[in-house]
C-alpha cells in the first residue's frame, strides 16, 4: 500500500512539473481568450500563434503580481496589437476579461495555443469562435 502511494506521488509530481500546453482544435478565424482570477505572483504568459500553413510565432506577455483578469486581458490585447499590428488581427475585449482575436483580410486562419503561464493565480481558457 505504501509503495502505491509513493508511485502515485511521483506521478502527480511529474504531472505538475510538466510544462502546461493547452491544446486547441485547429485553426480558426476567431478566437476567445478568457482570463480568470488574479495573478498572485509576477510571471509571464506565452501563447503560440500558428497561421494555417505557416510557422508558429510566440507572444510573451509579462504579468505583474496582483494583476486582475481585466488588467491581464488589456495586457494581452495590447501585446497582440503591438507584435502583429492592426492589419493582421482585430483584437478587442469582451466583458472586460475576454480577449477576442479575429483574422483580418487575407490573413490565414490561425491556431492559438497557451504554451506556458508562470503568473500563478491567473487562468486561461482558449476557444474557437
Amino acid at each position: 500500500m505504501q509503495r502505491a502511494k509513493k508511485i502515485l506521488a511521483w506521478i502527480l509530481l511529474a504531472a505538475v512539473m510538466t510544462p502546461a500546453v493547452v491544446l486547441a482544435s485547429g485553426p480558426s478565424n476567431k478566437w476567445r481568450i478568457a482570463v480568470n482570477h488574479t495573478a498572485k505572483v509576477a510571471g509571464e504568459v506565452e501563447f503560440a500563434f500558428t497561421p494555417e500553413g505557416g510557422a508558429p510565432s510566440k507572444l510573451v506577455v509579462p504579468i505583474p503580481a496582483g494583476t486582475h483578469e481585466n488588467q491581464a486581458a488589456h495586457l494581452i490585447r495590447d501585446a497582440v496589437r503591438t507584435q502583429y499590428g492592426k492589419s493582421v488581427y482585430k483584437v478587442e475585449l469582451d466583458d472586460g476579461e475576454d480577449v477576442l482575436v479575429k483574422v483580418r483580410g487575407r490573413t490565414p486562419d490561425v491556431e492559438i495555443v497557451l504554451v506556458r503561464n508562470t503568473a500563478e493565480g491567473l487562468s486561461f481558457h482558449l476557444s474557437r469562435e
